[in-house]
């Protein structure tokens, strides 16, 4: 009895992936990240100074590798090189990700380093989805924006689309990154999976250090790739780059403003009105032509 209700808890485990990314700026920490157990998954800079250096070593410890590509935030900010922008063509698009592949080893997947802009663009991620379904890497969307269009971008292709429920340390205290990783348990033991994902600062290691080997033991720790095939909900809402009917443009003339008058007109009579006639004909060009040819003007003297 004892042995199936052990069978049974775990069929209904609920299933962690934690992801740590950054990877390839801060060795000495991020080796502690690899000391861990195998099933944690690293993601990685592609243009970090030690990128390939932590790529295979995380390899070689048994961890899943995915390349942790920059992608155009909305906020003003500088951009680190060969940032993914929603303007690029396909052609560069796919350049900077056939890069990235080759700086980073191993990778089975690639997530997104900021991103709002670009994930929020169904017409830059079509782009995207295109590139990777070469690669054969599949998208773990770290939603930096709520309406990101990467599921929807997805659709067609051979991609395969995951979604990113926590964030373990959006501070460095220690507490809020221990509750953060409670609320991805409860999250993985209610919808039956959950990605949380985490970066490699001192504080982030010493919980995962802490909490990591007392899981609960309804919860499995599991690489990210391991829930490709979990039913996945795209909450997205259509996002075009240019409307499908856009409004008419707006008509900039207001028209000409009527000035009012203090007084009423005077009355103009029938008179008048044929005098200001005579005037304005008889003064005309043509009109002093034949008058002058008439009196002589432009005849030979005698």
């Amino acid at each position: 009895m004892a042995s199936l209700l052990a069978c049974s808890a775990s069929a209904f485990a609920g299933k962690l992936a934690i992801v740590i990314d950054d990877f390839g700026y801060r060795p000495q920490t991020e080796n502690q990240v690899l000391a861990m157990p195998a099933a944690l998954s690293v993601a990685v800079l592609p243009n970090a100074p030690h990128a390939r250096e932590m790529a295979t070593k995380a390899h070689n410890a048994g961890h899943e590798v995915l390349i942790h590509l920059p992608m155009a935030p909305l906020s003003k900010q500088p951009l680190e090189k060969d940032t993914l922008r929603p303007e690029m063509s396909s052609a560069e698009i796919e350049r900077i990700i056939s890069d990235a592949v080759s700086k980073v080893p191993y990778a089975t997947g690639l997530n997104n380093h900021m991103g709002s802009a670009m994930t929020s663009s169904l017409f830059g991620m079509q782009k995207v989805m295109q590139a990777l379904e070469r690669y054969d890497l599949y998208f773990l969307d770290s939603m930096t924006i709520g309406n990101s269009q990467a599921m929807r971008a997805a659709n067609g292709t051979g991609v395969k689309v995951i979604k990113r429920k926590v964030f373990l340390d959006d501070t460095q205290n220690e507490g809020d990154i221990r509750r953060q990783f409670t609320r991805a348990l409860e999250l993985a033991r209610r919808n039956g999976s959950a990605i949380a994902i985490g970066h490699p600062h001192p504080s982030t290691v010493r919980v995962l250090q802490q909490m990591i080997y007392n899981l609960p033991a309804d919860i499995t720790l599991v690489r990210a790739s391991s829930l490709l095939n979990e039913p996945q909900v795209d909450t997205s809402t259509p996002n075009q780059a240019q409307p499908q009917n856009p409004p008419a443009p707006r008509n900039p003339f207001r028209g000409v403003r009527v000035c009012q008058t203090k007084h009423a007109p005077e009355p103009v009579y029938a008179g008048h009105f044929f005098a200001v006639v005579k005037e304005s004909v008889s003064e005309s060009t043509l009109i002093k032509y034949f008058t002058n040819q008439w009196q002589g003007w432009g005849k030979p003297r005698p």
